[in-house]
């Protein structure tokens, strides 16, 4: 893939995270996802208020490859993998820092435009294509 097309952001593993195994508990690699989807709205949609969001999920799902252990640091990789009437989909490459051949879990979500107001879903604006455009796997 293209690093132009890629959106990276650092995750901060917290004690919280661990479970009594003392690796990341599945659940958390979710909440990683959406720290991704919310720094990829702040500076590809230029978000900066909650009512901004104009996106729903969906659907998402993770493939655990490795556990994460408290002192791993962890990056996120996200990008773009569709862009349909209504939804837009990304897939997610949790890795190793200092390794990105180092995967400890990919996934792939769905998100619906969605007009809050009126409750119904809406289709993707021009606006929010051409920022998703800019990255978009080929």
């Amino acid at each position: 893939m293209h690093s132009d097309k890629l959106f990276s952001t650092n995750i901060e593993v917290r004690f919280s995270d661990l479970d009594a195994m003392g690796h990341v508990n599945n659940a958390v690699f979710f909440t990683y996802f959406e720290e991704g989807r919310k720094h990829f709205s702040k500076k590809v949609f230029k978000v900066s208020d909650i009512s901004d969001f104009k996106f729903i999920m969906a659907h998402i799902q993770c493939d655990f490859i490795r556990p994460i252990q408290f002192n791993d640091h962890v990056i996120l990789q996200m990008w773009v993998q569709n862009i349909g009437t209504k939804s837009f989909s990304f897939e997610y490459r949790l890795v190793d820092f200092s390794d990105e051949a180092l995967v400890y879990a990919t996934g792939a979500s769905i998100q619906v435009c969605y007009d809050y107001e009126k409750n119904r879903s809406i289709e993707v604006s021009a606006k929010m294509r051409e920022s998703l455009t800019r990255h978009l796997k080929q």
